[in-house]
Order: structure tokens, then sequence, then C-alpha cells
């Protein structure tokens, strides 16, 4: 394997981040619990601990301490009962306008999504310049957002909102180009060109166009893609401080892209849909032989993006042609996601050869529950039920000889579910979306 030319490696990982389309995921919100196999199945944590190429997806001073390596992975994820239970009465919709199909759904019933495999490749090459730099390049899916409700499961076959089947695409990659520098033979800094592509499809809307709530109702629904390109920077810095201990802290900036234009008479801002900020703090702790020990603090800034942000009870104030409340406009109503503080914990250790990972990490749920119609964010959140709190994570690398190594990381995410009152009608009705994740990554890597 040493024989190959390595710039024919890196173009082979720059141009596939020109055809790798990752299929969407809700994990922390819709950014991933890590991105590294390695990372993985330390439930995402490694801030402060580089272990491979892909370490420039959590922070780029990291691969200053990798080496020459290419990293290969595919992912099987399972998003399983990923759906949502209608409870209560159903009356006559209180907010004018707003047709009677404003939920189509039997009371009690529980109704999932399609789709539950998908699978998701992830490319890392990173290389030394000289003695106190290096350059890595990495390909990886952020995650997503995705739903299909068949329209034949509801009532009369009219879908969940009176307009077919009805669900979204999000999908979204990234391009991460690094450079890191030493500062001396423990610690370094890092910085990353970060470009990114995403696509988006919606379907089963129209009917909020139909009632008025959008200021362009052919720019709504009608899966279609549409396609949105951006980019930014992430900064960061990883260095042992004391004798086994060392921190790390890295911030990506919030990536401004392009509109959907397909579909800003559905999202705010004219179709806008950003990323958000984040910034990651963490420490890694050496045992010795007894393993080391890792943690992460992730803030996700969902607050940053109107589209994934503003409260859906904002379009009540779209009672007008042209209205910023309205869907498409400045204030539109969207999925009222908050911010989420993401805590990682994770332990490795050596045995027989190999070395073995256990990782959890808590997340906060980004959405709003409860009784209160004018606070609960649970019925657009059918379209996108991004409830996942937990991930408990296992993994593995065995040595392949003296230039390769099989890693392996295992997740499951339990269900969890939260309910809240449907703003539609008043609160006569309540809206219980839930899900849950299982996935398997393995990946192969080559040390030069």
């Amino acid at each position: 394997m040493k024989a190959i030319n390595k710039s024919t490696l890196i173009s082979f990982v720059v141009m596939s981040g020109l055809f790798v389309v990752p299929v969407a995921q809700a994990t922390n919100g819709y950014f991933m619990h890590g991105y590294s196999t390695k990372e993985k199945g330390l439930a995402g944590a490694g801030v402060a601990y580089a272990q491979d190429s892909l370490a420039a997806a959590t922070n780029p001073a990291g691969i200053a301490f990798v080496g020459e390596r290419m990293d290969a992975a595919v992912t099987m994820f399972s998003p399983s009962d990923r759906g949502f239970t209608l409870t209560g009465t159903p009356v006559p919709p209180t907010v004018p306008g707003a047709p009677a199909t404003f939920v189509n759904a039997v009371p009690g019933t529980t109704y999932t999504s399609e789709n539950d495999l998908f699978f998701i490749p992830q490319f890392g090459y990173s290389m030394a310049l000289d003695s106190e730099s290096a350059f890595g390049v990495a390909v990886y899916g952020n995650g997503g957002m995705n739903t299909k409700y068949a329209a034949s499961a509801t009532p009369g076959g009219a879908g969940i909102f009176g307009a077919g089947d009805a669900g979204i695409n999000l999908e979204q990659m990234f391009l991460n180009v690094s450079y890191a520098k030493k500062i001396d033979a423990k610690q370094a800094y890092g910085a990353s060109l970060i470009m990114v592509g995403q696509r988006f499809a919606a379907q089963g809307l129209e009917s909020f166009g139909a009632s008025g709530f959008s200021l362009d109702p052919n720019s709504l629904s009608g899966n279609r893609h549409s396609y949105s390109y951006g980019a930014g920077v992430k900064l960061g810095y990883q260095g042992e401080v004391a004798n086994n201990f060392s921190v790390g802290v890295s911030y990506q900036s919030k990536i401004v892209m392009s509109e959907f234009d397909e579909y800003k008479g559905l999202f705010a801002e004219a179709g806008g849909f950003d990323v958000p900020s984040t910034y990651t703090l963490g420490f890694a702790y050496g045992l010795g032989a007894s393993g080391k020990l890792v943690f992460d603090v992730q803030k996700i800034n969902y607050s940053e993006v109107a589209s994934v942000a503003n409260p859906v009870q904002n379009l009540f104030g779209c009672t007008a042609p042209g209205d910023a409340d309205c869907l498409g406009g400045a204030n539109g109503g969207g999925f009222g996601w908050e911010d989420m503080t993401v805590m990682k914990l994770g332990y490795e250790i050596e045995a027989g050869g190999n070395v073995y990972r256990f990782g959890y990490s808590k997340g906060d749920m980004p959405i709003v529950g409860g009784a209160s119609p004018m606070a609960s964010q649970t019925f657009f959140n059918i379209l996108a039920p991004a409830v996942i709190e937990q991930h408990i994570t296992f993994g593995m690398t065995a040595p392949v000889g003296q230039d390769q190594e099989f890693n392996l990381a295992i997740m499951i995410a339990p269900n969890t579910s939260v309910k809240g009152a449907n703003p539609f009608d008043g609160g006569s009705t309540d809206i219980e979306i839930e899900m849950e994740q299982k996935e398997i990554q393995v990946g192969w890597a080559w040390k030069y």
C-alpha cells in the first residue's frame, strides 16, 4: 500500500467530497454525535485527543499529532420508531384559515416514518508538511433531517397535512481542508476551511400555502431537490498542559449558506438555512496502563438560524399577504429548536493488542413540549423529530500488520419522546414525537 502515490490519495479524497451525498440523520439535533470511527466509540469526545485524520472535523489542531495516514469508513445508520402520536379530542382549528386537516390522524394511533436504514461514507487524509506543521483533508456528513409519512395510513388517505405523502429530507456534506502547526512538541493550533453543500426536499405541505400561511405557495412543497452552498472556518488548540493531561478547544463559525430557492416559501428569510456555529471544550487524561479518560462539552447554537429556531406560533401573525411572520418571511414560523449543550464522556483501554472504547453522551432536548399551545413545538417537528438526548457507544481498533488497522464503532440512542399541545387547535390535542437510533460504523486506516 505504501507504493500508492500520495498525491493520488489526496486527490481521491478531495474529489470524493464532490460526489459523496450523506444521508440525513438527526442525533444532536442534526449534528452527528461524533465523526471519526475512533471518536464515535468515545461518544464523540476527542477535542483534546486526536487519533486519526478525521480529527479535524472536531479540532483541526489535532492533525499535528496523528502523522501521515488515510482513513475511510462507512456507517450503517438506522433511525427507528421515528414518528408521532396524536391524543385528545380534535376540534375545528382555532386559527383562522387553518384547514381541518391539521393534523389528519386518528387519536391514539402511532404514525411512523418510512426509510429506516441509511449508508454514510467518510474519508480523511493527513500528512506532515515538515517537523512542525501538517495538512489534512476530510469529507464527512453533518447529519440532517429525514421523514416520510405515507398518506395511505391516514384518514381518507389524505396525508397528515391533507396534501398526500408528507415529509422532508435535509442532507449536508462537509469538505474540511486543515492546517496545523505545533507550538512545541506537545501543543498545536490549527485552522480549517470548511466548504459545505446541502440539499433539501419537502412534500405534502401544500395545505399551508392554500391556507395563506406562505409568502410563496409555489415554493413551499413539491418533493423537488433544492441545493445550497456556503463556507466557514474552524479554529482549534490542543495541548498537553500537565503530565498526561491534555486540553482542547475548537470553534466553528456560523456558515452562511445560499438560499434554498425552491423552498423560499417554506424556510424563513426566503429559503435561508445556515449552519449554526459550535464550540467545544474538553480534556484527555492518561491513566497509564489503566487507559485514557476523555471528556468534551459541545454547544450548538441553533438560535442563530431563523428557519430552525423561529417558533411555529409565529405563523399566527401571518394575517395578510406579505407579513414577515408567514412561511418564507424574515420571522416566518419554523421548528422552534433551542440551543443544545452536549456532554460526552469516553474511556479507552488497550488489551490483547487491541484498543477498546466506551462512551456516553447526554444532550439537551432542543424541542419544547408541554401543555401550553403557545409554547409547544411538537407540531412542526412531526417532520423533524430530533428528540435524541443520549448516546451509548462502544468501539475498538485492531491492528492489521504494521501499517493498517481495522476500526469499529457501535452506537445506541434509546427511545426518547416529547409531548406538547397542538397550537393549531388551541391545545385540544397533544402531539407526541419520538425516535430511537442504532448505528454501526466500520473503518479501515492506512499509516505511512
